[in-house]
């Protein structure tokens, strides 16, 4: 990752009016699904990857946790998630998480939401996800989903009228470095096709208990634009695993 578009003041701007930053998960169109595969909280130590403005975080402290610790490469995501979803139980540390690399046996959960598509490596992040989990320790996390990353451009071939026709797959098994458009400006993303996240799990030590290709909760239809076209292809991948150590 590295490349941190979320401190550039205009793209942080518009990332802050989306319905998941002003209205938290329930106004994330995967969270009636990621919410039915999360483990157990209560007296638990929770890490979450790539924690934006905390509401995983706080969410994991409403249900018990212990403690969390937030982790995200953005200064101002960090500083929101202070204001928004501050508590005794979260701390929040500006790192890169490529860059984390904690004690053995550190946490009992690790959590992730729509992070990893900007990682060039998925196999390092779980090495060291295993590493720190205690054994039977459980990793969930949101990806984008391969079909919704692999072309590139994510976006839909339109007609003469303007409206979606398809959306394009393609370079499918190219794995690497994409160019999106999100938010009016250009984002670099990491495509991995679904082998990748499978076998990446696989062959660190990971026991897959759950993986989900959500349909969009029918409650933002009418609250966000365009929703009714994710019923046309994926787009977003959930998993569950369970360290095996």
């Amino acid at each position: 990752m590295k490349e941190n578009k979320y401190d550039d003041d205009s793209f942080f701007s518009r990332y802050s009016m989306m319905s998941r930053s002003v209205n938290g998960l329930k106004g994330a169109g995967e969270w009636h699904a990621l919410k039915t595969i999360l483990p157990e909280f209560k007296g638990k130590r929770v890490l979450d990857l790539g924690c934006g403005f905390g509401w995983h975080c706080r969410y994991a402290v409403e249900q018990g946790a212990e403690c969390v610790l937030g982790i995200d490469i953005s200064h101002k995501m960090i500083e929101e998630a202070k204001k928004r979803n501050a508590s005794p139980c979260i701390d929040y540390r500006c790192m890169a998480i490529e860059d984390f690399d904690f004690l053995p046996d550190s946490f009992d959960a690790v959590v992730s939401s729509l992070t990893f598509h900007y990682l060039e490596s998925f196999d390092d992040i779980c090495r060291k996800v295993n590493t720190c989990l205690v054994r039977g320790g459980v990793f969930v996390f949101s990806v984008e989903h391969p079909v919704f990353t692999a072309y590139g451009s994510q976006d839909w071939y339109y007609g003469e009228d303007g409206k979606p026709m398809h959306w394009p797959v393609d370079y499918y098994f190219k794995e690497g470095k994409r160019k999106a458009v999100f938010l009016g400006e250009e984002v670099v993303k990491f495509h991995k096709t679904l082998t990748t996240y499978v076998n990446g799990l696989i062959k660190t030590g990971f026991k897959i208990t759950a993986l989900v290709e959500p349909e969009p909760d029918r409650a933002l239809f009418n609250v966000i634009p365009g929703m009714e076209d994710e019923l046309r292809r994926p787009m977003m991948l959930l998993v569950k695993a369970i360290a095996k150590k």
